[in-house]
């Protein structure tokens, strides 16, 4: 059981009868003397997607969801869902493009590390890597010296999503993006 002082991100519980995702949490303490502290918490659940904002007074209990996580590997993407096997079992699965919207800005052929999340038998979810290297396919072209300075500019990645980097970073350039937020984190060390 989990109280909701162990409540953090990516902790998942069952809740109304469907395993849901802690995605943030806010704490705030009253002031007044005898006040309970409150937690606002944003749920995702991971079969629909849909997300619930609740808040709970210290001391209430969840109960851990009965989630596998198994690696798996990805094999390839069509029109409709992305395509894995369960490393473990070597069953292939698919997930829609709606149920990975997040996730398939990162999905690269030989990706490594990534898990999945069975509930009952089914796959629901993926869990990523918190960090990978992805190619730059278009930027604005870099100025010589301008390393020096903190000016961004947009860089289109081979998978389509757009990060902010460094104005001195060319195109064709490999860089290491954090999976949790999609934000740069420097050049991948290859």
């Amino acid at each position: 059981m989990y109280s909701t002082s162990d409540l953090k991100k990516g902790i998942i519980v069952e809740l109304d009868g469907a395993p849901h995702v802690v995605e943030s949490l806010q704490v705030s303490s009253p002031t007044a003397r005898g006040g309970n502290t409150i937690t606002r918490v944003r749920f995702r659940n991971l079969k629909t997607r849909q997300r619930v904002d609740k808040n709970y007074r210290g001391g209430e209990t969840f109960t851990p969801a009965d989630v596998d996580r198994r690696p798996v590997q990805y094999l390839y993407a069509d029109p409709d869902a992305f395509h894995f096997m369960d490393s473990e079992t070597f069953e292939q699965f698919a997930l829609t493009r709606e149920e990975l919207e997040w996730e398939a800005l990162f999905l690269i052929e030989g990706i490594e590390g990534v898990r999945g999340m069975f509930h009952n038998g089914q796959p629901i979810a993926l869990e990523l890597p918190n960090t990978v290297a992805l190619q730059i396919v278009d930027t604005p072209p870099g100025v010589k010296g301008n390393s020096a300075t903190g000016r961004t500019k947009p860089a289109k990645l081979e998978t389509g999503h757009v990060v902010q980097i460094p104005e001195h970073i060319d195109s064709d350039a490999r860089i290491t993006v954090d999976t949790r937020t999609g934000e740069f984190l420097g050049r991948a060390k290859d």
